[in-house]
């Protein structure tokens, strides 16, 4: 049975790879586009509910156009839904993505001039040249050097990755510093870090090794419950966008189990370990 979730189909049109898998009243190559705003939802339907978000930069490849919305793929993790066409244009190929948590988009390459938007960590640019300590991009704006790094660059510590989302607010479907959710700060922690990641915690269950009860956790390790996941910084804490907190936030991993099972949530369901 295939994932609805990663299937890019919707009865009316579908992707030409899934000929004679799925029905669909046409099967198109589609066309590759990227977000060219801040961030953008991607939802179940047209209107309808937030499953995720892509940043700006990231490509979706768009198989049907209706309603005023692009119904297709994301590239990143292949979530399937829908995404306001307005917040799309033609795609670029990026050079650069941001490593700040939050970084500004300039008119010009002066540190006083009034920036025209923000951009978030894991957004994608297209470098065209440098001019100071500024790097002119695609659309014309000017961004910081020390906000960028190449796209093929990586990091080599999902939790130090995930603490410069300290303090985001929590949002069901966020992906950003302006709010986040468990699986999307597990996933953006774990990509930054080159490895791939799924976007919801009942898919990443499958990321990594499963370490044994007995053997004592350490920093990285990846700890789920049903519905819910967060990164070891250590043997004893966990960090993890929550609820709780509203927030992501550093807490002992005994708290979190006790609260999760007096709320009727179960014990711990998985304890993973990622290779980097």
């Amino acid at each position: 049975m295939t994932d609805q979730r990663v299937t890019p189909a919707n009865g009316r049109v579908a992707h030409t790879s899934l000929q004679g898998v799925v029905q669909a009243d046409r099967f198109v190559e589609g066309r590759w586009m990227m977000v060219q705003q801040p961030m953008a939802n991607i939802t179940d339907e047209p209107r309808g509910k937030r499953l995720s978000q892509l940043l700006f930069g990231e490509r979706f490849l768009v198989l049907e156009s209706i309603d005023g919305f692009a119904f297709g793929q994301a590239e990143r993790d292949g979530h399937v839904g829908y995404i306001i066409s307005g917040a799309l244009t033609g795609a670029e190929d990026a050079t650069h993505w941001v490593i700040a948590p939050a970084t500004h988009l300039y008119p010009k390459p002066e540190l006083k001039a009034p920036p025209e938007v923000a951009l978030f960590f894991g957004s994608h640019i297209k470098v065209l040249r440098e001019r100071d300590d500024y790097f002119r991009i695609h659309t014309g704006h000017f961004i910081p050097k020390q906000h960028v790094m190449p796209l093929r660059a990586r990091f080599s510590d999902p939790v130090g990755v995930a603490d410069l989302m300290l303090g985001t607010p929590y949002l069901w479907g966020g992906v950003s510093r302006w709010g986040i959710d468990c699986s999307g700060l597990v996933q953006s922690a774990l990509i930054a870090c080159g490895i791939d990641c799924p976007r919801d915690s009942d898919q990443q269950v499958f990321v990594g090794e499963e370490v044994p009860e007995n053997a004592p956790l350490q920093r990285n390790d990846v700890i789920f419950w049903k519905g819910h996941v967060g990164l070891m910084s250590n043997a004893t804490t966990l960090l993890h966008a929550n609820a709780t907190h509203m927030a992501v936030a550093y807490e002992p991993l005994d708290e979190v189990v006790a609260r999760m099972e007096a709320a009727g949530d179960g014990p711990i369901t998985h304890r993973r370990r990622v290779t980097l």
